[in-house]
């Protein structure tokens, strides 16, 4: 009995890490804040970088064991441990002024929100150059040149 517990125990530890095991580059999220980006994948290399933004997408363009080489949506590249990742889609609102979240994808549809840059959301589905996004429950379409992590990766 104590083996199988131990087992089990290792394939949940281990799960996070080996569900983002896929063919780069891919989108993925931060699981958690803060997470530490650092110049080479271990823990002795130096911390490049701080995230504080918990659902940050990120687009994984390498991978190395149990690490990720991330590049944020400025530009910036580094490695991030693989479970501090999750594979769930989220997109930031970019670009300048506020972002019209529409009751559908279309500029003539009812405005529901308007979305300071730097919001994160879950991404949905894109169509039509809109895209369904879910910001803590409120729910709508942006225009999807406004937003960062939706492209294919």
């Amino acid at each position: 009995m104590p083996r199988r517990l131990l087992a089990t125990l290792l394939f949940l530890v281990a799960f996070p890490a080996h569900a983002q095991d896929r063919q780069v580059p891919y989108w993925a999220s931060l699981r958690v804040d803060p997470v530490n980006m650092r110049v080479g994948p271990s823990e002795s290399y130096p911390i490049e970088w701080v995230y504080h933004r918990a659902g940050l997408p990120v687009k994984v363009v390498r991978l190395y064991q149990g690490w990720r080489r991330v590049r944020d949506q400025d530009g910036a590249e580094g490695w991030i441990v693989a479970r501090l990742l999750n594979p769930e889609r989220t997109a930031v609102v970019s670009g300048k002024g506020l972002a019209p979240m529409r009751a559908e994808g279309d500029k003539s549809a009812a405005l529901r929100w308007n979305l300071e840059p730097g919001v994160i959301g879950k991404l949905g589905d894109c169509d039509g150059g809109w895209c369904e996004l879910d910001v803590k429950g409120h729910k709508g379409w942006v225009e999807q040149k406004r937003l960062w992590g939706t492209a294919d990766p």
